[in-house]
């Protein structure tokens, strides 16, 4: 669109927008996601599953993102150029801004590293902290890509797994300390919010975490994605927040992706305190080519931070309502299925072992009888062997049309 001379588009996409559509506003609302691309919705022919599988498997939302995201993403696009972008001083002060009023943590602008995902970040950390053939640690059952990074770049995977007793998990910290010490660790990856288990890990947990590593003489990369989303009374503790001590050791991993359901748009942070390690990562970044972040990713989280704190509070509220919903039901209709209290994250952690099924009957019957795709436990390691993982975020009338599968998928006869 042209525009007369002296005229200017403004394209921040957070002042001047034009007036903005009628946007689905509501969680309620099912959208076809069928033929967009969609890994969730489109793969699972080419994954193996039967093409009518419902899919509440990886971790997006089957919500559109909130409609002042989709305003500005519109505007910019309408701008209709799309060349070589930098973040600018808004962008960077919408970030410390929420990252104070929503978790009391106030950073540095030259802490903030830009990244087109976690995932990225953590395999550009391992290559920038660590050798070939060094120990890596994580505690099991873990976010799977947290395997793959390690062993991708020759690094040593070590694990520490977390103890499950009265469907809940806590930590070992005798045996953390002992694995770093036996397997050489150089490295430790967290997960908090912890993906799949839904932990929301305590301060004193996470002290006692950063105790050990500091002692060793250890970075530790937290991966801190699902912070947004926790459960009622329970509370995200930023770990580099903890000490300034520990803030020198930690590089925070996170992005507005699943908080506004914006992983296409390939838009995250590292945040690194520590001067010598924020060189270290950022050589390495810098290392494969990659550059300048997507426009339309700093769009969307510019908007998110500056415009969308209402919209996440009742996306709480109805992930909430969801869970709730989804408990009274295995309770009523699937005997032998327990979900794992959620604290954190929009996914439920189901253990299948009261079914008296093995993990691949499971797997079989929910596949092939109920038409229920969900996430196996066993690719979160062997920890996870007799769970599997359900993702909430998505409207009831969905939520309910998957919890009836699973109940068809489990019955006897």
């Amino acid at each position: 669109m042209l525009r007369s001379s002296g005229q200017r588009l403004n394209i921040t996409g957070s002042t001047n927008a034009p007036q903005p559509k009628t946007r689905i506003s509501d969680f309620n609302t099912v959208v076809d996601r069928h033929n967009t691309g969609s890994l969730k919705y489109d793969s699972a022919v080419h994954q193996g599953y039967d093409e009518a599988v419902l899919p509440l498997w990886v971790a997006d939302m089957d919500f559109p993102t909130a409609p002042a995201i989709l305003d500005a993403l519109e505007h910019r696009v309408d701008h209709g150029i799309f060349g070589y972008s930098e973040p600018s001083e808004g962008y960077y002060q919408s970030i410390v801004d929420w990252w104070k009023t929503n978790h009391n943590y106030t950073l540095n602008k030259e802490w903030i590293l830009d990244s087109p995902g976690v995932v990225f970040s953590i395999a550009t950390a391992i290559r920038a902290f660590t050798k070939p053939g060094d120990g890596v640690l994580i505690q099991t059952p873990v976010y799977h890509p947290f395997y793959d990074m390690i062993k991708l770049n020759n690094r040593k995977l070590v694990t520490c797994p977390l103890v499950y007793s009265d469907r809940k998990y806590s930590i070992d910290f005798d045996a953390f300390s002992q694995t770093i010490e036996k397997e050489n660790v150089q490295l430790f990856i967290l997960c908090n919010p912890h993906n799949p288990v839904g932990r929301v890990w305590s301060s004193y947990e996470l002290e006692k975490l950063g105790q050990i590593c500091t002692r060793h003489n250890i970075p530790i990369l937290s991966d801190e994605i699902h912070c947004d989303i926790t459960a009622p009374n329970f509370k995200h503790t930023v770990f580099a927040g903890l000490s300034p001590q520990l803030e020198q050791y930690t590089v925070t991993l996170t992005s507005p992706s699943k908080t506004f359901n914006l992983s296409g748009l390939q838009i995250s942070h590292a945040f690194i305190a520590n001067k010598d390690l924020r060189k270290l990562w950022e050589y390495e970044k810098n290392s494969t080519g990659y550059n300048e972040p997507s426009v339309l990713g700093m769009v969307a989280c510019q908007t998110a931070y500056e415009q969308c704190q209402d919209w996440l509070t009742k996306l709480r509220i109805y992930i909430n309502a969801n869970e709730l919903f989804a408990l009274d039901y295995l309770k009523q209709y699937v005997p032998g299925v327990y979900a794992v209290e959620r604290q954190g994250t929009y996914l439920l952690w189901l253990d299948f072992w009261g079914t008296g099924m093995t993990p691949d009957t499971v797997k079989y019957r929910l596949v092939e009888r109920g038409k229920l795709w969900l996430y196996d436990g066993s690719a979160f390691g062997e920890e996870g062997e007799g769970f599997q993982r359900l993702n909430l975020a998505c409207p009831r009338e969905t939520l309910t049309e998957a919890l009836t599968r699973l109940a068809v998928a489990l019955s006897r006869g």
